[in-house]
């Protein structure tokens, strides 16, 4: 090993970490607490299957199962329907491996990492959207998981229904009581930590597997085949009219895992070499993303044949399709696979990024803990049995508009990373008030700016179309020059993604050359509020 400066060491692998003087000295920092703290090598720990992993496990989920409905319903045949779906996971790999190489590299979570761009306060710009977004996620997927227990309960009590008395909004007791239930186990796992997550995602992965190939295994046997899915023609005839529906779809699939893109690096922190962690993750994603989706198409063709009285939206959902079993049983295993799939994808996706970013937000405040309890609380407070009452716009609106804000700050993150630093961050100046990160007042307008263009130009279309500004008419000029400008917004807001990602992208590195920043003067170590 070498030092490659006065406070940390870098190993022949390429990790780094901090020397014991110079941890112990940023331990006083404000900005530190210890689930912030850089992850010491001899504590990183996760190796290719541990990453593999959690990425089958997170893809297993109902959301996975459901997707190719969305794009079949929209006009796509089943593989169009799962190449998209296979492009669009291949695509948001890069991002997502890039941004996964400095917490493998240093040992620090996202919200950390993302100092070195936005400023050591600036950070909770992109932490605090990215926590948002996840606190909602949070709140549909243990919605589906309370529903899941409430029908596993159903099962094996017949009365579990109306034990508590009438419905109350709309909802029996029992099923409030069954969605309070899986939340707060999603709760107490983040309370026992990120080790105890490990080996849920662990055994959570095969397992889902081979129940889904089960369940797909015996709709084949009992549909003779797999029915008509898998011939249905595309309703698409030229290419012209496909790309129409194509890149939206595509967009959406990538704004999927969008969240996971920007805060890998909760998880890569603990990564045993960047060659255990990349391949992982390049084995795990897409593959797995891909064959599920076609084992929800398969099983849904079959199901077609089998319940022909169900409604075509019933058929997609799991759940519904288990409702129509009559072996307690089968519904109960069935049931808790559902339950063991969402708990795995909601603690990984959803708890353990806003919990490290609100932690960001007041370190010595907020730890890991009281950051996933908040994120469960706002959870509830989004009401996520109304956002499930519709799920209409769920791809075309839900999927693509928040992509485009959460690839404005990868294109920050990455551009800054990789083309800026080069690969090279000061671990110590990440937990400092005053040092290499903290610009303005602890702010860096430039990333800010970035992310503000990034975010316009994705989102400007529907916005500027609400208010009216692509219909003023075609009679003056002014109204022919506002639709054509909203025209082409709209263009912008289909790729979504891509023209957040890049406007963002090339924004920051244009102001990073053209007006650098000037780098504070670091502060004797014995000083307070360092």
């Amino acid at each position: 090993m070498t030092a490659n400066s006065t406070e940390t060491i870098e190993y022949p692998d390429g990790r780094v970490e901090l020397k014991h003087e110079a941890f112990e000295e940023i331990s006083r920092s404000s900005l530190l607490n210890r689930d912030l703290a850089p992850v010491k090598v001899s504590e990183r720990n996760w190796t290719t299957y541990n990453y593999a992993a959690l990425w089958i496990s997170m893809a297993h989920c109902i959301p996975t199962y459901m997707l190719s409905s969305g794009l079949i319903s929209a006009g796509m045949n089943w593989w169009q329907a799962l190449i998209t779906i296979l492009l669009g996971n291949t695509i948001v790999l890069i991002p997502i491996l890039l941004n996964s190489h400095p917490g493998t590299k240093y040992g620090i979570p996202f919200p950390v990492f993302a100092r070195a761009a936005y400023g050591t306060y600036g950070s909770n710009l992109p932490a605090l959207m990215r926590a948002i977004v996840a606190c909602g996620w949070f709140g549909i997927q243990a919605w589906i998981g309370g529903e899941a227990l409430h029908t596993l309960f159903t099962a094996i009590i017949p009365k579990w229904p109306t034990l508590l008395g009438g419905p109350v909004g709309g909802h029996a007791p029992t099923e409030w009581l069954s969605f309070l239930l899986f939340w707060g186990l999603n709760i107490y796992i983040i309370y026992r930590g990120m080790d105890l997550l490990r080996k849920v995602e662990n055994w959570a992965a095969p397992f889902v597997l081979v129940m889904t190939a089960l369940l797909l295994g015996w709709a084949i046997w009992k549909a003779n085949g797999l029915g008509y899915l898998l011939t249905q023609q595309s309703k698409f005839h030229t290419l012209r009219e496909f790309w129409v529906i194509f890149i939206p779809s595509l967009t959406a699939m990538i704004g999927f895992w969008a969240t996971l893109s920007l805060n890998m690096p909760d998880f890569t922190r603990f990564g045993h070499s960047q060659r255990e962690q990349a391949i992982g993750q390049v084995v795990a994603l897409p593959t797995t993303m891909t064959v599920f989706a076609a084992m929800g198409v398969m099983i849904t063709s079959a199901a077609v044949v089998i319940y022909p009285h169900m409604k075509a939206d019933e058929l997609w959902d799991p759940m519904k399709l288990v409702g129509q079993f009559h072996q307690v049983t089968v519904i109960a295993i069935s049931m808790f696979t559902v339950v063991v799939a969402t708990l795995a994808v909601n603690i990984a996706a959803n708890v353990v990024s806003p919990a490290n970013d609100f932690a960001n937000a007041f370190p010595k405040l907020i730890s890991f803990r009281t950051g996933g309890l908040i994120t469960g609380i706002i959870g509830i407070l989004m009401q996520p049995w109304r956002l499930l009452a519709d799920p209409s716009g769920y791809i075309f609106t839900w999927l693509v508009g928040y992509s485009g804000g959460l690839a404005s700050i990868a294109g920050v993150l990455i551009v800054d990373y990789w083309l800026v630093r080069r690969k090279r961050l000061e671990l110590g100046d990440l937990y400092r008030t005053r040092g290499a990160y903290t610009y303005i007042g602890g702010w860096n307008l430039r990333a800010v700016i970035a992310t503000l263009v990034g975010c316009a130009l994705a989102w400007a279309g529907p916005l500027l179309a609400r208010l009216g500004l692509g219909s003023l008419g075609t009679a003056s000029l002014a109204g022919r020059v506002a639709a054509a400008v909203v025209a082409l917004l709209q263009v912008f807001y289909d790729y979504a993604w891509f023209v957040g990602f890049g406007a963002a992208g090339a924004t920051y590195f244009l102001l990073m050359i053209l007006l650098p920043p000037r780098i504070a003067k670091p502060v004797d170590a014995k000083a307070p509020g360092i």
